[in-house]
């Protein structure tokens, strides 16, 4: 037997305030994804000014975060660099984008959160952000 933790829905809202927080003040758009540690979507925002096809894919960045257990960009480079498309994983939501965290309480990873709609290096550091709100 062990002991695993879970997310919560307030967990997971406040991660997404944390990001819509920083949306803001940037005056930015984006969509916003937490699931929890099977990939499943727990929360969802999309900020006024955010793109339709980042709908998907912030869900999909969190998806493939919490599935591998690390950033989504990783499990890209890593798909890239040794030549295994990311099709072989099996599930057509695995995504080599970056902007998918993984989110990590008392040593698990309990989630992940995925930011979509901006450049792939912003859209890294609010999904950072957010995955640290909980800890904070």
């Amino acid at each position: 037997m062990y002991q695993t933790y879970q997310l919560s829905h307030a967990d997971a809202m406040k991660m997404i305030a944390a990001v819509r927080a920083e949306l803001e003040r940037q005056g930015k758009g984006a969509a916003v994804a937490v699931a929890d540690a099977h990939g499943e979507l727990i929360a969802f925002l999309r900020t006024d000014g955010c793109k339709l096809p980042s709908i998907n894919i912030a869900i999909h960045k969190a998806f493939t975060a919490a599935r591998e257990r690390r950033e989504s960009k990783a499990v890209g480079q890593s798909s890239r660099e040794e030549g295994f498309p990311m099709t072989n994983f099996g599930d057509l939501r695995y995504t080599a984008w970056g902007g998918g965290v993984p989110v990590v309480y008392q040593g698990q990873v309990v989630g992940a959160i995925g930011v979509s709609g901006l450049p792939e290096d912003e859209d890294v550091a609010l999904a950072r952000l957010g995955a640290e709100a909980l800890n904070g």
